[in-house]
C-alpha cells in the first residue's frame, strides 16, 4: 500500500509538471512581440497605417502575439530609427513598417539589429543614394512587400465605368510616387477597357488628374474635389491619404445637399468613412490592397518557422492580394458580375495591365 501511495504521488507530480510546462509555453515571455512604427498619420488613417495595424491586431487575437506600435515625432530616417530602437529595447524584435519612407531606416536597422526581423511594405531597403553609389539589400531578416496597385486601380476603373455608364471621372493622388502612379495608370486602363468592351462611355481628362504633393493636406483635398465636381466630374478616385479625406468631406457635403458626388476609396474599404446622416455612403467602391492579410500572413509564417527573409513578395490578383471590397452596396449586381469576370481574366493572364502611363480617355 505504501509503495502504491508513493507511485500515485509521483504520477501526480508528473502531471502537475506537464501542466506547468504547457502554461509557460504561452506565457507573455514566450509570445512573439510584434511592433509597428507608423508613418505620417495614425493607426486609424483609413490607409497604410490602419491596414498594417489591422493585420497585426488580427494576429494578436488569433495567433496570440503581443502587439504594440509607436508613432514617431516626424518622418525622417532619424525619427524612424529612434522608434525602431525603442521597440527593440523593449523586446519587440519583429517590426513592421508601412511605406517607402522607411527604406533607408530599414537598410540600417536590418544590420544594426540583426537578431530582429522586419517587414517593409511598399518599399525596398536601400542606402538612399543614386546612380553607381546606390545599394539595395533585402536582408535575410527582412521581407519587402509590394502590391499590384495597377490591378486594383484597373478593377476600380471598370467598376466605376460600368456603374455610371457615361460622364467624367477624376483622379486625385497624394505624392507622385510609384504606388500612387500605378493606381492612376491602372484606373485609366480600366476605364478604357470598359469603354471598349463593356458598352460604357466615360471620360478621364488630363485636367481631372492631379497629384497634390502630400498625404496630409485635408483642406487641399477638399478644394481639389470641389473644383472637379464643379467641372462636371461624377466620381473621383483618391489615392492620397489625408488629402483623400478632404475629398470625401467635400463629396459628403454635396451629397447631403442633393448633388451627385462619388468617391472611389483606396487601400482599405472606405465605405464607412463616406457614411452620411441618412445612412448612405458616397463611396462608390474602393481599390483595396490587402495590407492586413499580407501582414498577418507573414507573422503567421514566422510562427510556423517559415519567415520568408531576404525575399521581395508581390501581392496581386493571382494570390488575392488586391481587389474590391467583399461588399459594395453602391454597385449593382450586374456591375459586380462584370468586375468578377474581369478579375478572373486578370488572374488567368487574359488581361495584361501596364505599370506605365497610357493614353488618357477623352
Amino acid at each position: 500500500m505504501k509503495k502504491k501511495r508513493i507511485a500515485l504521488a509521483l504520477v501526480a507530480l508528473m502531471v502537475t509538471g506537464l501542466v506547468g510546462c504547457g502554461n509557460s509555453s504561452t506565457s507573455g515571455a514566450d509570445q512573439l512581440k510584434v511592433g509597428m512604427v507608423t508613418d505620417a498619420g495614425t493607426i486609424d488613417d483609413k490607409s497604410f497605417n490602419q491596414g498594417t495595424w489591422e493585420g497585426i491586431s488580427r494576429a494578436k487575437d488569433e495567433l496570440n502575439v503581443d502587439a504594440n506600435y509607436l508613432k514617431p515625432a516626424g518622418t525622417t530616417e532619424a525619427d524612424y530609427m529612434k522608434e525602431i530602437g525603442n521597440l527593440y529595447d523593449t523586446d519587440y524584435k519583429f517590426i513592421v513598417t508601412p511605406g517607402f519612407k522607411f527604406e533607408t531606416a530599414i537598410f540600417q536597422a536590418q544590420d544594426r539589429y540583426s537578431d530582429s526581423k522586419f517587414i517593409i511594405i511598399d518599399g525596398s531597403p536601400n542606402n538612399g543614394k543614386t546612380g553607381s553609389e546606390r545599394v539595395e539589400k533585402v536582408g535575410e531578416n527582412t521581407v519587402s512587400v509590394y502590391f499590384a496597385e495597377e490591378e486594383a486601380g484597373f478593377l476600380a476603373g471598370v467598376a466605376a465605368a460600368v456603374e455610371l455608364k457615361t460622364g467624367d471621372l477624376g483622379f486625385i493622388g497624394g505624392m507622385e510616387i510609384p504606388s500612387v502612379q500605378k493606381f492612376n495608370w491602372g484606373f485609366q486602363q480600366g476605364v478604357k477597357y470598359a469603354n471598349e468592351n463593356l458598352g460604357t462611355s466615360m471620360s478621364l481628362k488630363a485636367e481631372n488628374i492631379v497629384y497634390q504633393g502630400t498625404f496630409d493636406n485635408v483642406a487641399a483635398g477638399q478644394q481639389l474635389a470641389a473644383t472637379m465636381y464643379d467641372n462636371g466630374v461624377r466620381a473621383i478616385f483618391t489615392a492620397a491619404g489625408g488629402v483623400g479625406v478632404g475629398s470625401i468631406n467635400e463629396a459628403k457635403t454635396r451629397a447631403a445637399a442633393g448633388k451627385e458626388a462619388w468617391i472611389i476609396g483606396v487601400d482599405v474599404d472606405q465605405y464607412a468613412d463616406g457614411l452620411m446622416e441618412n445612412g448612405k455612403s458616397i463611396i462608390l467602391t474602393s481599390a483595396v490592397k490587402k495590407i492586413d492579410n499580407a501582414t498577418y500572413d507573414i507573422i503567421k509564417d514566422e510562427l510556423n518557422g517559415s519567415f520568408p527573409g531576404g525575399k521581395t513578395l508581390t501581392f496581386n490578383a493571382k494570390n488575392d492580394g488586391i481587389g474590391l471590397p467583399k461588399e459594395n452596396p453602391n454597385l449593382s449586381a450586374e456591375t459586380m458580375s462584370k468586375v468578377d469576370e474581369v478579375y478572373n481574366k486578370i488572374k488567368n493572364d487574359e488581361i495584361k495591365i501596364s505599370t506605365e502611363q497610357g493614353d488618357l480617355i477623352k
